[in-house]
């Protein structure tokens, strides 16, 4: 939640922002607590606008806001002059302790592919076989398909061959790079 040093008419004031809902606000000033609403459909807080603290609801005008110099802020028939000092972030009296940082590489285990092995590109799930041991397969037949975050994906042929091993069925589970079957 954003804090901000406001001085109004000269008067220090420290304010906490934290918004409860789309139009809604506990706005804390200094140890009061206030919740907020706008009642504005259309927001210009530019120029107008309406608030509701309570069952009480007060008109505002602002010009534009300059954070190098104060400026004049009208609520109802009072007229402030404020100036905002930049927002601190709340910070807490916690300690914490340096964690070293390290680097990490993704280690994939890849078995040994023989010639002609057709790999799952992505882990996931077999729904769909579409060849059987020993049938003939012509570059770009779809072969079977993975489901992978709920994704269907098809694995075809990139080559002609023969389907010399099958080693999924339908429902089987596979991992990035483990193979699906071979081609000869």
């Amino acid at each position: 939640m954003p804090t901000y040093e406001i001085f109004i008419d000269g008067k220090p004031r420290k304010i906490e922002l934290t918004k409860t809902s789309e139009k809604s606000f506990n706005v804390k000033i200094d140890d009061r607590s206030l919740n907020v609403d706008l009642q504005t459909d259309k927001v210009d807080l530019e120029r107008h606008f309406a608030i509701k603290i309570g069952e009480k609801a007060y008109s505002i005008e602002l010009p534009k806001i300059d954070r190098e110099k104060p400026f004049p802020i009208k609520v109802e028939e009072a007229s402030f002059k404020a100036e905002i000092r930049t927002p601190t972030v709340k910070t807490s009296m916690a300690t914490f302790e340096a964690v070293p940082i390290t680097l990490t590489k993704k280690i994939v285990r890849q078995k040994q592919v023989s010639e002609g092995a057709i790999t799952a590109p992505m882990t996931g799930k077999i729904v769909s076989v579409k060849v059987q041991k020993g049938d003939q397969v012509k570059a770009g037949q779809v072969l079977c398909i993975i489901e992978a975050m709920k994704m269907e994906n098809e694995i075809a042929a990139p080559r002609p061959g023969t389907v010399q091993e099958l080693n999924v069925s339908e429902g089987s589970s596979v991992s990035e790079g483990e193979i699906i079957l071979v081609l000869s």
